[in-house]
């Protein structure tokens, strides 16, 4: 590998050898697990490409939560002042200044030009003619990256079609994610699409499906359909993508603090505990007999009774319900018990705005913040900027962990709290690893909140054991989860 150029940021083994990879790779997928520092790994990469004369243009793609950070947090950190380097980022609508930004920018001479968008907007018209115009201007001696991508695993989506066909206009790709494979190996043929559809040597995902998955033909009804039951040579695939990817997972490079996981049990009120029972009579009512029941409907009833056990409810008229909660205690007394900060993640609106206010109450109104899918980018911003900031008032942080539990950097914080989990088991790692990663001093403890024997007992099991929750809610299964006594 030849880097013609200093480390702004002293980079580990593992980010060398990724890099040292890559190297001559017009394609390239950095697979490395969240924490790692897979960031600094393409930005060294886009100096590198800089510095020896291949690009003078990068269009970084990211998920919308978190694409910001690389104009404000990233590229600042990692790349050495020594490169000129002109950034501007994707915001609508595009204003006067923004577009005049943009014209500088495209005529700014011997500067490495790097300009970001969320993954959101080629969804849009807008996204894509913006995403053209820069392949049409910069292709040849451009960069085109995807970060966190998983977000186009979907083969069917807008989004994915559009940035695969993207991809094609630009001479370098990269994709950049720590868990390319969420559900199935059949995840990875729309990444692998975006970086050069010779690596798997299949066009279509049909052909693909049919080389790597087992297929059994289902009847439901009068439908007739091939459904996947399991997956085949494996081996052949992994050796297929290995020559165009790097994998790397946290044990393996870091000498990082250890996790520790600990339970806190709560008691439902006797109010929580009759509105529980209530639910249960209803969603088994609704499933019925019915062998075929779908997933879907099972979670919706799984997420009626976990509402309840974080004391409230929404009523299909749209309205909440709220009910006394011993939930809530708990959470207190673990704050008061630790010192430090603390990350508090809940998949519902409700208990983050509940929490948020208790805490302002009790510990003062600079001592909390909330960040989920009402939080404006730049209150985003802002609020990881204090939470970070080591002498900031800012204790504890409130958050969604599917809005705020990826790609952010959040190892201010040596505790976390799941007052209610997501189902989805991508989202719990990665909400687990805002604070778990390169930078991270101190041991990191998790606390799950759940009352025994009830649907919050299952969930976090699960979870913990790394199984996805959706494929456990089918046939009698799903009948245990939701008819489970909880004390």
């Amino acid at each position: 590998m030849n880097v013609n150029y200093k480390f702004k940021t002293k980079p580990y083994k593992h980010q060398i050898d990724a890099l040292r990879k890559s190297t001559g790779k017009d394609s390239f997928g950095y697979f490395m697990e969240m924490g790692t520092g897979k960031s600094k790994v393409l930005l060294d990469d886009i100096a590198r490409l800089f510095t020896e004369g291949q690009i003078e243009f990068a269009l970084i793609i990211a998920p919308k939560g978190v694409y910001r950070n690389w104009i404000e947090l990233e590229i600042p950190k990692h790349f050495w002042e020594s490169i000129p380097t002109y950034m501007s980022s994707w915001q609508t609508p595009m204003t006067a200044k923004r577009k005049q930004e943009i014209k500088t920018m495209v005529n700014a001479r011997g500067k490495m030009k790097v300009f970001v968008m969320n993954v959101e907007s080629f969804s849009s018209l807008r996204g894509r003619e913006a995403g053209e115009f820069f392949a049409n201007k910069f292709g040849s001696k451009g960069l085109i990256a995807v970060d966190e991508s998983t977000t186009i695993k979907n083969h069917k989506a807008a989004r994915t079609k559009s940035l695969i066909k993207l991809s094609t206009m630009f001479r370098y790709k990269r994709i950049l994610t720590g868990s390319p494979v969420t559900n199935t190996p059949l995840d990875l043929f729309s990444q692998c699409m975006f970086l050069d559809p010779r690596i798997l040597g299949h066009k279509s995902f049909y052909s693909f499906q049919g080389r790597y998955a087992v297929l059994k033909n289902t009847k439901m009804g009068t439908r007739s359909f091939n459904q996947v039951v399991g997956f085949q040579r494996i081996e052949e695939l992994t050796k297929l993508i290995d020559p165009n990817t790097f994998r790397v997972l946290k044990e393996d490079c870091l000498d990082l603090p250890a996790k520790i996981y600990t339970t806190r049990y709560i008691d439902m009120t006797d109010d929580q505990a009759d509105m529980y029972r209530k639910i249960q009579k209803e969603a088994l009512v609704i499933l019925g007999d019915d062998e075929f029941v779908s997933a879907p409907a099972v979670i919706t009833q799984m997420l009626r009774l976990q509402q309840i056990l974080s004391g409230h409810l929404k009523t299909d008229d749209g309205d909440i319900v709220t009910f006394p909660t011993r939930r809530l205690d708990a959470l207190m007394d673990i704050c008061n018990e630790t010192s430090g900060k603390m990350i508090i993640w809940s998949r519902f609106r409700q208990d983050i705005i509940t929490i948020t206010e208790t805490l302002k109450k009790t510990f003062g109104d600079q001592s909390a913040a909330s960040f989920f899918g009402d939080t404006t980018e730049n209150e985003r911003q802002q609020i990881i900027h204090d939470f970070q900031f080591e002498t900031s008032g800012l204790r504890f942080l409130v958050g969604n962990p599917a809005t705020a539990g990826r790609g952010l950097t959040l190892n201010a914080a040596n505790t976390v709290v799941y007052y209610a989990n997501d189902f989805n088991l991508d989202t719990r790692s990665q909400s687990e690893d805002r604070c778990h990663r390169i930078g991270q001093t101190k041991s990191v403890t998790y606390i799950d909140l759940l009352c025994e024997k009830s649907i919050d007992e299952k969930i976090v099991k699960s979870l913990q054991s790394k199984i996805g929750i959706s494929a456990q809610v089918l046939g009698e299964e799903a009948r245990e989860w939701l008819t489970l006594n909880p004390k």
